[in-house]
Protein backbone atom coordinates (compact mmCIF):
# COMPACT_ATOMS: atom_id res chain seq x y z
CA UNK A 1 0.00 0.00 0.00
CA UNK A 2 1.35 3.50 -0.86
CA UNK A 3 2.71 5.59 2.03
CA UNK A 4 0.23 8.49 1.95
CA UNK A 5 -3.27 8.37 3.45
CA UNK A 6 -6.41 10.48 3.69
CA UNK A 7 -9.06 10.89 6.34
CA UNK A 8 -12.02 13.19 5.71
CA UNK A 9 -13.72 14.64 8.81
CA UNK A 10 -16.78 16.80 9.40
CA UNK A 11 -16.78 19.91 11.59
CA UNK A 12 -20.52 19.70 12.20
CA UNK A 13 -22.69 22.79 11.98
CA UNK A 14 -22.14 24.63 15.26
CA UNK A 15 -18.66 25.92 16.04
CA UNK A 16 -16.74 23.60 18.35
CA UNK A 17 -19.87 21.82 19.62
CA UNK A 18 -20.57 19.31 16.87
CA UNK A 19 -17.11 18.07 15.95
CA UNK A 20 -16.26 14.64 17.35
CA UNK A 21 -13.29 13.80 19.57
CA UNK A 22 -12.00 11.42 16.90
CA UNK A 23 -12.14 14.14 14.25
CA UNK A 24 -10.15 16.50 16.50
CA UNK A 25 -7.61 13.74 17.04
CA UNK A 26 -7.23 13.25 13.28
CA UNK A 27 -6.66 16.99 12.84
CA UNK A 28 -3.98 16.99 15.51
CA UNK A 29 -2.14 13.91 14.22
CA UNK A 30 -2.12 14.61 10.48
CA UNK A 31 0.97 15.74 8.57
CA UNK A 32 -1.15 18.15 6.53
CA UNK A 33 -4.62 19.54 7.21
CA UNK A 34 -6.88 21.12 4.59
CA UNK A 35 -10.05 22.97 5.56
CA UNK A 36 -13.28 24.05 3.84
CA UNK A 37 -15.64 25.40 6.52
CA UNK A 38 -17.30 28.65 7.54
CA UNK A 39 -14.98 31.43 8.71
CA UNK A 40 -15.66 30.98 12.43
CA UNK A 41 -14.91 27.25 12.34
CA UNK A 42 -11.83 27.82 10.18
CA UNK A 43 -10.34 30.15 12.80
CA UNK A 44 -11.17 27.68 15.57
CA UNK A 45 -9.42 24.81 13.76
CA UNK A 46 -6.53 27.12 12.96
CA UNK A 47 -6.02 27.38 16.72
CA UNK A 48 -5.41 23.63 16.76
CA UNK A 49 -3.35 23.60 13.57
CA UNK A 50 -1.67 26.94 12.78
CA UNK A 51 -0.34 25.35 9.57
CA UNK A 52 -3.90 24.76 8.33
CA UNK A 53 -4.21 24.97 4.55
CA UNK A 54 -7.38 26.72 3.30
CA UNK A 55 -9.45 25.37 0.42
CA UNK A 56 -11.69 28.41 -0.02
CA UNK A 57 -8.85 30.15 -1.87
CA UNK A 58 -9.83 28.20 -4.99
CA UNK A 59 -13.14 30.08 -5.31
CA UNK A 60 -13.25 33.11 -7.61
CA UNK A 61 -15.70 35.68 -8.93
CA UNK A 62 -17.69 34.24 -11.85
CA UNK A 63 -15.55 31.10 -11.63
CA UNK A 64 -17.27 27.80 -12.38
CA UNK A 65 -17.57 25.94 -9.08
CA UNK A 66 -16.86 22.66 -10.87
CA UNK A 67 -13.39 23.94 -11.69
CA UNK A 68 -12.97 25.07 -8.08
CA UNK A 69 -13.90 21.60 -6.82
CA UNK A 70 -11.41 19.89 -9.13
CA UNK A 71 -8.65 22.22 -7.91
CA UNK A 72 -9.50 21.43 -4.28
CA UNK A 73 -9.49 17.73 -5.08
CA UNK A 74 -6.11 18.01 -6.80
CA UNK A 75 -4.58 19.80 -3.81
CA UNK A 76 -5.72 17.08 -1.41
CA UNK A 77 -4.84 14.14 -3.65
CA UNK A 78 -1.41 15.56 -4.50
CA UNK A 79 -0.51 15.90 -0.81
CA UNK A 80 -1.45 12.25 -0.21
CA UNK A 81 0.58 11.10 -3.21
CA UNK A 82 3.57 12.99 -1.81
CA UNK A 83 3.44 10.51 1.06
CA UNK A 84 1.73 12.68 3.68
CA UNK A 85 -0.89 11.61 6.19
CA UNK A 86 -3.61 14.09 5.19
CA UNK A 87 -6.73 15.22 7.03
CA UNK A 88 -9.33 17.29 5.15
CA UNK A 89 -12.01 19.06 7.18
CA UNK A 90 -15.38 19.96 5.64
CA UNK A 91 -18.38 21.80 7.04
CA UNK A 92 -21.22 19.75 8.49
CA UNK A 93 -21.16 16.11 7.41
CA UNK A 94 -18.25 15.78 4.94
CA UNK A 95 -20.16 13.39 2.71
CA UNK A 96 -23.43 15.33 2.42
CA UNK A 97 -23.68 17.81 -0.48
CA UNK A 98 -19.91 17.61 -0.77
CA UNK A 99 -18.39 16.82 -4.17
CA UNK A 100 -14.70 17.11 -3.28
CA UNK A 101 -14.49 14.60 -0.39
CA UNK A 102 -16.15 11.79 -2.35
CA UNK A 103 -14.11 12.52 -5.49
CA UNK A 104 -10.80 12.52 -3.59
CA UNK A 105 -11.66 9.30 -1.76
CA UNK A 106 -12.69 7.53 -4.98
CA UNK A 107 -9.53 8.55 -6.82
CA UNK A 108 -7.16 7.57 -4.01
CA UNK A 109 -8.90 4.26 -3.25
CA UNK A 110 -8.68 3.31 -6.92
CA UNK A 111 -4.92 3.77 -6.68
CA UNK A 112 -4.55 1.75 -3.49
CA UNK A 113 -4.23 4.52 -0.90
CA UNK A 114 -5.73 4.24 2.58
CA UNK A 115 -8.78 6.50 2.93
CA UNK A 116 -11.53 6.96 5.49
CA UNK A 117 -14.43 9.36 6.08
CA UNK A 118 -15.61 10.27 9.57
CA UNK A 119 -19.28 11.32 9.82
CA UNK A 120 -20.31 14.71 11.12
CA UNK A 121 -23.52 16.39 12.25
CA UNK A 122 -25.29 17.69 9.14
CA UNK A 123 -27.81 20.47 8.55
CA UNK A 124 -30.46 17.76 8.18
CA UNK A 125 -29.70 16.50 11.68
CA UNK A 126 -30.11 20.03 13.02
CA UNK A 127 -33.31 20.52 11.02
CA UNK A 128 -34.96 17.46 12.53
CA UNK A 129 -34.03 18.57 16.05
CA UNK A 130 -34.90 22.26 15.62
CA UNK A 131 -38.22 21.81 13.79
CA UNK A 132 -39.35 18.71 15.67
CA UNK A 133 -40.17 16.90 12.43
CA UNK A 134 -39.56 13.16 12.68
CA UNK A 135 -38.79 11.68 9.22
CA UNK A 136 -39.83 8.28 10.55
CA UNK A 137 -43.42 9.38 11.12
CA UNK A 138 -44.58 9.58 7.49
CA UNK A 139 -41.30 9.25 5.63
CA UNK A 140 -39.01 11.84 4.08
CA UNK A 141 -37.72 12.74 0.61
CA UNK A 142 -34.57 14.86 0.44
CA UNK A 143 -32.90 16.35 -2.65
CA UNK A 144 -31.19 19.44 -4.04
CA UNK A 145 -33.64 22.09 -5.26
CA UNK A 146 -32.24 22.60 -8.75
CA UNK A 147 -31.94 18.86 -9.33
CA UNK A 148 -35.61 18.50 -8.42
CA UNK A 149 -36.45 21.34 -10.77
CA UNK A 150 -34.63 20.26 -13.94
CA UNK A 151 -35.22 16.51 -13.78
CA UNK A 152 -38.37 14.42 -13.80
CA UNK A 153 -38.90 13.52 -10.15
CA UNK A 154 -41.89 11.85 -8.52
CA UNK A 155 -42.88 13.35 -5.19
CA UNK A 156 -44.92 11.61 -2.49
CA UNK A 157 -47.05 14.32 -0.80
CA UNK A 158 -47.75 11.99 2.13
CA UNK A 159 -44.08 12.32 3.17
CA UNK A 160 -42.01 15.32 4.27
CA UNK A 161 -40.02 16.91 1.42
CA UNK A 162 -36.71 18.71 2.01
CA UNK A 163 -35.23 20.80 -0.81
CA UNK A 164 -31.68 21.95 -0.19
CA UNK A 165 -29.95 25.06 -1.54
CA UNK A 166 -33.13 26.85 -2.57
CA UNK A 167 -31.11 30.06 -2.50
CA UNK A 168 -29.36 28.77 -5.64
CA UNK A 169 -32.49 27.46 -7.37
CA UNK A 170 -32.29 27.18 -11.14
CA UNK A 171 -28.59 28.00 -11.60
CA UNK A 172 -26.86 25.59 -13.97
CA UNK A 173 -23.86 27.83 -14.64
CA UNK A 174 -22.28 27.01 -11.25
CA UNK A 175 -21.00 30.59 -11.12
CA UNK A 176 -23.74 32.28 -9.03
CA UNK A 177 -24.54 32.14 -5.33
CA UNK A 178 -28.10 33.42 -5.53
CA UNK A 179 -31.35 32.96 -7.43
CA UNK A 180 -34.15 35.13 -8.82
CA UNK A 181 -37.85 35.60 -8.20
CA UNK A 182 -38.62 34.18 -11.66
CA UNK A 183 -36.68 30.97 -10.99
CA UNK A 184 -38.33 30.55 -7.61
CA UNK A 185 -41.72 30.94 -9.29
CA UNK A 186 -40.81 28.10 -11.65
CA UNK A 187 -40.01 26.01 -8.56
CA UNK A 188 -43.36 26.88 -6.99
CA UNK A 189 -45.21 26.08 -10.23
CA UNK A 190 -43.63 22.62 -10.32
CA UNK A 191 -44.32 21.96 -6.64
CA UNK A 192 -47.97 22.83 -7.25
CA UNK A 193 -48.27 19.58 -9.19
CA UNK A 194 -48.40 17.94 -5.75
CA UNK A 195 -49.19 20.72 -3.26
CA UNK A 196 -51.87 23.45 -3.05
CA UNK A 197 -50.50 27.01 -3.39
CA UNK A 198 -51.60 27.78 0.15
CA UNK A 199 -49.76 24.82 1.68
CA UNK A 200 -47.64 25.97 4.62
CA UNK A 201 -43.90 25.43 4.21
CA UNK A 202 -40.81 26.30 6.25
CA UNK A 203 -37.60 28.11 5.30
CA UNK A 204 -34.95 26.69 7.59
CA UNK A 205 -31.38 27.72 8.38
CA UNK A 206 -29.28 25.97 11.02
CA UNK A 207 -27.48 28.19 13.55
CA UNK A 208 -23.70 28.23 13.18
CA UNK A 209 -23.02 29.73 16.61
CA UNK A 210 -24.54 28.62 19.92
CA UNK A 211 -25.74 32.18 20.60
CA UNK A 212 -27.85 32.14 17.42
CA UNK A 213 -31.34 30.74 16.95
CA UNK A 214 -32.39 28.58 13.98
CA UNK A 215 -34.36 30.26 11.25
CA UNK A 216 -37.79 28.66 10.86
CA UNK A 217 -39.94 31.03 8.81
CA UNK A 218 -43.36 29.59 8.03
CA UNK A 219 -45.16 30.84 4.94
CA UNK A 220 -47.49 29.76 2.16
CA UNK A 221 -45.89 28.02 -0.81
CA UNK A 222 -47.12 30.81 -3.12
CA UNK A 223 -45.08 33.38 -1.14
CA UNK A 224 -41.75 31.61 -1.61
CA UNK A 225 -40.57 33.71 -4.63
CA UNK A 226 -40.62 36.87 -2.47
CA UNK A 227 -38.89 35.34 0.54
CA UNK A 228 -35.41 36.40 1.62
CA UNK A 229 -33.04 33.50 0.96
CA UNK A 230 -29.36 32.78 1.55
CA UNK A 231 -26.92 30.09 0.49
CA UNK A 232 -27.79 27.98 3.55
CA UNK A 233 -31.58 28.27 3.19
CA UNK A 234 -33.50 25.01 3.03
CA UNK A 235 -37.15 24.49 2.07
CA UNK A 236 -39.09 22.06 4.23
CA UNK A 237 -42.52 20.96 3.00
CA UNK A 238 -44.60 19.03 5.55
CA UNK A 239 -46.89 16.23 4.29
CA UNK A 240 -49.94 17.51 2.45
CA UNK A 241 -51.86 14.22 2.53
CA UNK A 242 -52.41 11.42 5.00
CA UNK A 243 -51.19 7.88 4.47
CA UNK A 244 -53.60 5.48 2.79
CA UNK A 245 -53.55 1.89 4.12
CA UNK A 246 -52.81 -0.88 1.62
CA UNK A 247 -55.70 -3.25 2.41
CA UNK A 248 -54.37 -6.10 0.25
CA UNK A 249 -51.00 -6.10 1.97
CA UNK A 250 -52.59 -5.90 5.41
CA UNK A 251 -54.71 -8.95 4.60
CA UNK A 252 -51.69 -10.83 3.26
CA UNK A 253 -49.92 -10.12 6.57
CA UNK A 254 -52.93 -11.27 8.55
CA UNK A 255 -53.88 -7.83 9.86
CA UNK A 256 -56.89 -5.48 9.63
CA UNK A 257 -57.23 -1.70 9.63
CA UNK A 258 -57.80 -1.82 13.37
CA UNK A 259 -54.27 -3.17 13.85
CA UNK A 260 -52.79 0.06 12.45
CA UNK A 261 -54.00 1.93 15.52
Amino acid sequence: MPAGSLVIVGSGIQLGRHISARSISEIERADKVFCMTDAFTYRWIEGIRPDLQPLHIYYGDEKDRRQTYREMETAIVSAVKEGHKVCAVFYGHPGVFADVPHAAVRKLRAEGYSTRMEPGISAEDCLIADLGMDPGKQGCTSMEATQFLVYERQIDPTAMLILWQIGLTGDLSCTRFDTTTDKLQVLVDKLCRWYPVGHRVVIYEAPVLAIHQPRADRLSLKDLPRASLGQSSTLVIPPAETLTPDILVLRALGYTLADLD
